[in-house]
């Protein structure tokens, strides 16, 4: 059973994406993936990033931390430093007045070489799209998508 919850693949705008690659290569250790809503992996040892639309690939892989909900200002003072926002100001526009947010955060974070398909997505996992909140996977599918 622990191995249901191996890697849960979070969605990203390809703004955001190409944010946290620009970030990444400044050569930061820990990151945070922002959500304005409470949806997120709660148990996960990896993360799969699935950029939308008009690119519909999974395009990195990272080792999940912990996914931390809260007030949005407390969040942002304790690990606004690991988000791709330049900006409070920006991450506000962001969470769209929403007083609450949640921070995936996660580690080693790399760009995969070959990113992955929505066409082999598709045959793996059986959707003809990636759900809006994300999905859980177990290893054996996670592999099937990035071996």
């Amino acid at each position: 059973m622990p191995n249901e919850r191996y890697v849960y693949i979070l969605l990203s705008e390809e703004k955001w994406w190409n944010r946290l690659c620009g970030r990444n290569r400044n050569s930061s250790q820990m990151h945070a993936f922002v959500r304005r809503s409470r949806v997120g992996p709660l148990r996960a040892q990896k993360l799969l990033f699935y950029v939308n639309k008009p690119v519909m690939q999974i395009r990195g892989v990272a080792d999940f931390i912990e996914r931390l909900v809260g007030d949005y200002k407390e969040l942002w003072d304790a690990h606004g430093d690991e988000t791709c926002f330049k900006t409070f100001d920006e991450y506000v526009v962001f969470l769209r007045g929403r007083t609450t947010a949640t921070f995936i955060r996660f580690t080693n974070f790399r760009e995969l070489t070959d990113p992955v398909s929505m066409e082999i997505i598709s045959e793996v996992l059986g959707v003809l799209r990636m759900p809006a909140m994300g999905k859980y996977l177990n290893r054996e599918t996670a592999n099937q998508l990035i071996i």
